[in-house]
């Protein structure tokens, strides 16, 4: 198992470029599987789940070609159908959560699929529900496989209709509308979730011949075509990533630069920064984070402890959750973190306590932080990262802490994060990586 060993107190000064985005990422590649013709992709992150993502498609039978770093082509010519059924292809599925996004190509082109419980981060349930729903309502049907954790997908034919999501799920309403750009008629989708990374995954199926309508909102048209075709397009950088960065320059920060930001896909996440009282600057190429010696946590109109909460897109993505907690630890004044979606999630904040931090855990979903205002610095540690974003954040507490610290399990950090370690010490971190 690999460690990172992080010397605390050095600032970083200077400028970095985020990666392409992890989510959009696996939708966009998984939506190869729509076409026998080439798919071009470009800014591919070089980052764990992406890479297994593309050897299961080369297991599969996808010719995938490697034209530069981040830029691959992808042909779905000629799938070996039979893999799909094996021990092995279900043993991959189950390790890689992203493997769930091929479901709803497969069942389009082929109308049939097999799905393995998949893997992923360990913050809580993280039910298919909204997949299945919404595939039965497209016409298909599923059964358990006896004696396997195995279900299988099939449809004589796959109907447009009329349906509403009971949750806005990104995964969800990314694998329902792969499934019904090919579906036979018009298929509706209220309550879908409207994040960046399906609007993209909208304009590229748009540009694959799809007939998508309503793209940003949560009232998605989708006029089913008989083929789709190849198209190029090109993935927008991370927004999650960015937001990392800025609570990161925010607590150890002497100045950083986030270059070649896409700012109208950053949504709220600049403002719940404000809300902090952490300044973030528009300039030409990005955002510039100055230095922050102190910043005070905002109040509400009526004088009430602040209410940071996630929420469906517009609203804050809960993947910033973590880092957020981090970041508040050394403001002045308190707040109250929110997390509705997952059961696990704020458990890391122990490994916070123990370094020093001031935080309670009132339940599973919400957290008060009591900010230090940087006149008690949080004290290094040993630690294990639970999940990619937990583990950013541990990150981020280590670069700021007195001392050095060890993070183990940064495999979890890897699937998420490309080359995390050379990037931050271009920054001036003291970071290595052990074992």
């Amino acid at each position: 198992m690999q460690t990172f060993v992080i010397e605390g107190g050095h600032p970083l000064k200077g400028s970095i470029t985020p990666q392409g985005a992890k989510n959009e990422a696996l939708q966009v590649i998984s939506a190869c599987l729509l076409t026998d013709e080439e798919v071009r992709i470009t800014n591919i992150p070089n980052i764990l789940d992406v890479n297994n993502l593309i050897q299961l498609l080369r297991d599969v039978g996808v010719k995938v070609t490697k034209n530069a770093p981040g830029d691959f082509t992808f042909q779905a010519k000629e799938l070996q159908l039979d893999y799909l059924e094996s021990d092995e292809f279900v043993r991959k599925c189950s390790s890689l959560r992203g493997s769930v996004l091929m479901i709803g190509p497969l069942l389009a082109r082929y109308h049939r699929a097999v799905v393995a419980k998949p893997g992923g981060d360990k913050i809580g349930r993280r039910r298919l529900d909204t997949h299945f729903l919404g595939f039965g309502y497209l016409g298909a049907h599923f059964d358990r496989i006896k004696g396997r954790e195995v279900f299988e997908l099939k449809a004589d034919r796959l109907v447009g209709t009329y349906m509403l999501l009971d949750e806005a799920s990104v995964t969800g309403t990314a694998n329902i509308i792969m499934a019904s750009v090919l579906a036979e008629g018009t298929t509706t989708i209220y309550n879908a979730a409207c994040e960046p990374y399906i609007q993209q995954l909208c304009h590229l199926l748009n540009a694959m011949g799809a007939e998508i309508s309503g793209i940003a909102s949560n009232l998605l048209t989708i006029v089913g075509v008989e083929r789709l075709h190849g198209a190029t397009h090109k993935i927008q950088p991370d927004m999650i990533e960015v937001g990392s960065f800025i609570g990161m320059a925010a607590m150890v920060g002497d100045g950083i630069t986030i270059k070649d930001v896409t700012l109208e896909h950053l949504g709220i996440i600049p403002d719940i920064y404000h809300r902090l009282g952490i300044s973030v600057q528009k300039v030409d190429d990005g955002i510039f984070i100055p230095r922050h010696d102190s910043y005070q946590v905002d109040s509400f109109i009526d004088g009430t402890i602040m209410t940071i909460a996630d929420a469906p897109w517009p609203g804050l993505t809960p993947d910033l959750i973590s880092v957020l907690i981090v970041v508040a630890t050394q403001a002045r004044g308190s707040v109250l973190i929110h997390q509705k979606m997952f059961e696990s999630r704020l458990f890391f904040v122990d490994k916070l306590i123990d370094m020093g931090a001031q935080i309670i855990l009132c339940d599973p979903h919400r957290a008060v932080v009591v900010g230090h205002d940087h006149s008690i610095r949080l004290r290094a540690g040993r630690m294990t990262s639970p999940d990619i974003r937990a583990g950013i954040a541990l990150l981020i507490a280590a670069l700021s802490a007195d001392g050095v610290s060890q993070i183990a399990n940064i495999e979890q950090i890897d699937r998420g994060y490309e080359n995390i370690e050379s990037r931050l010490r271009q920054l001036g971190a003291h970071i290595e990586r052990k074992g």
